[in-house]
């Protein structure tokens, strides 16, 4: 049994983490530290809030002041760091918030963590987890081979210099100070509770209510796509096997341009509406409801500014050291995905509303179709 800290536990990769170590280890003692900003959704969390399973603090990083006392409450002995500003475009328009919450917090937690660690003699058996991302490293051309552990850091945008120079403290703190720290670099995540700013949950939703699907440039960028329970999974093997100082990517090996995930995602949903009947009273904007393809929705926009073509994960470090592979097949996560959105209309729509929708014109109502 473990006092485990998650922060940005409220966010999408990290209130799926709340689940799987809550049913993978049971007994461990959770709490979770999340701003509550736009991206938070504490829906799926409030059936563990209300019976006790986990302890939902509301609240910054930056704020040391917080975190000690959280330490000194309840012991802590790991720490899932998932708290973040995570979206690119959002980066690019405010990179100022990027930075207070991705190197300042950071900073602010790691301070946090080694001043108890230090003070409780609770270094060697302690673990802190940095969860980053595979930006860091840049962009790929078409044939150089996937990122690995050791491949330079590049970052592009502000977003993934944030996270770089996160990395890069979290890496000092364990060289100078000894805190026991490790690093993942994942690739795009995709799967339940994903914020509607990002690409995959963005097309379901427009494809649903019949708006256009805009897609950058000419939908050649390639990532390479995880879905979040295989990287859930691999994070608990990580803090928990993996060995102190080093750093694991974390990928799902589904390289896809964002052009042929659009088209797949139109594909699964007139699927959908062609096996079930009662989706075209549902969503009757929807082409699929006219027993149209949803590929008449899509569009293409203006690129955004410094976006890289591709990112690709070299994932054998986590397979050999730790036995972690990704057993989630692209297509089938994909259609799962594309099924919970139809089935939680009601999450969503609570979200597509006032300053999301703000977002979403200011993003792309300004860029001309190309």
């Amino acid at each position: 049994m473990a006092n485990i800290l998650i922060t940005g536990g409220a966010g999408f990769i990290g209130q799926n983490l709340v689940h799987t170590w809550r049913k993978t280890r049971p007994d461990d003692r959770l709490t979770v530290i999340d701003a509550m900003t736009y991206a938070a959704n504490i829906t799926s969390l409030e059936p563990l809030i209300e019976s006790r399973q986990i302890n939902l603090v509301k609240g910054s990083i930056t704020d040391g002041a917080l975190l000690r006392d959280l330490f000194d409450q309840h012991q802590f002995t790991r720490v899932a760091h998932l708290a973040a500003e995570s979206h690119v475009d959002r980066s690019i328009e405010d990179p100022e918030a990027f930075l207070t919450t991705n190197v300042l917090g950071t900073f602010a937690l790691l301070k946090a963590s080694l001043d108890f660690w230090r003070a409780n003699k609770l270094l060697e058996q302690s673990r802190f987890l940095h969860v980053s991302t595979d930006e860091v490293y840049g962009s790929l051309s078409a044939h150089e081979p996937a990122f690995c552990e050791t491949t330079p850091y590049r970052p592009n945008s502000p977003y993934a210099a944030s996270k770089a120079a996160s990395d890069h403290l979290v890496r000092s703190f364990e060289v100078t100070y000894g805190l026991p720290a490790l690093i993942t670099n994942c690739s795009n995540n995709y799967g339940p509770y994903q914020h509607p700013e990002k690409l995959i949950p963005l097309m379901i939703i427009h494809a649903l209510e019949g708006k256009a699907l805009p897609i950058y440039g000419d939908g050649s960028n390639i990532r390479d796509w995880l879905h979040v329970s295989d990287h859930c999974e691999a994070l608990i093997a990580v803090i928990e096997r993996g060995h102190v100082g080093e750093t694991y990517n974390v990928g799902g090996g589904n390289e896809q341009n964002n052009r042929n995930v659009v088209g797949l995602i139109c594909e699964t949903i007139d699927r959908a509406f062609a096996k079930d009947s009662k989706l075209k009273d549902r969503f009757p904007a929807c082409p699929a409801a006219d027993d149209r393809s949803c590929r008449s929705l899509i569009t293409f926009v203006t690129d955004r500014p410094g976006h890289d073509h591709r990112y690709a994960i070299n994932a054998t470090k986590l397979a050999n050291e730790l036995g972690k592979r990704c057993s989630v097949d692209f297509a089938a996560g994909l259609e799962q995905t594309v099924r919970w959105y139809i089935e939680n209309e009601a999450w969503w729509r609570a979200i597509i509303s006032g300053s999301y929708r703000t977002w979403i014109e200011k993003n792309y109502g300004n860029r001309s179709a190309v």
